[in-house]
């Protein structure tokens, strides 16, 4: 689960990084599919990942609303001051959290039960659909994207031999 988290947020940091080289039209700008446009789906990122670590931890949400959220500089900063929160939850990880359970009360009055395992996968999972919009926009402009290999990264810890 680690090695899928910090992946993600390497990633992210590079999406971050690329960001650095646009205009701010071209990072604001209203785009086809995703959460609206390349900014808007960063601190979509961002607010998705906090919001169900935060339930998990029995914590009330905090959203991350774009409107004040707008700026590359002030979702990294957000990012990076609820990144510590949310890698001690990751960090403390074991396989006796799979099999919990989080409740969620819907808006529409539903209540529905989720095992802890399949959030955090949703949750990897979620960040490396949006990192593949934000690969499609990147060609529209003409611009190479970030690698989204996982290997060559130096995250997995574990190589035979060495335990």
């Amino acid at each position: 689960m680690q090695t899928l988290f910090r992946y993600n947020w390497q990633v992210r940091e590079e999406w971050y990084q690329w960001c650095e080289e646009l205009p701010e039209e071209e990072l604001v700008k209203t785009r086809i599919g995703g959460v609206g446009g390349i900014l808007q789906t960063l601190v979509h990122i961002v607010d998705v990942e906090l919001s169900w670590v935060r339930d998990m931890e029995g914590k009330p949400d905090i959203r991350l609303d774009f409107t004040e959220y707008n700026t590359l500089q002030k979702i990294r900063e957000v990012d990076a001051r609820f990144r510590p929160e949310v890698e001690s939850f990751i960090v403390a990880w074991n396989e006796g959290l799979e099999r919990r359970i989080l409740r969620e009360d819907r808006l529409d009055g539903q209540v529905t039960q989720h095992r802890w395992g399949e959030v955090m996968r949703h949750v990897a999972a979620h960040e490396i659909h949006h990192i593949g919009q934000l690969s499609i926009w990147s060609r529209e402009l003409g611009r190479k994207p970030v690698s989204p290999n996982l290997v060559r990264r130096g995250l997995d810890t574990y190589l035979p031999g060495t335990e």
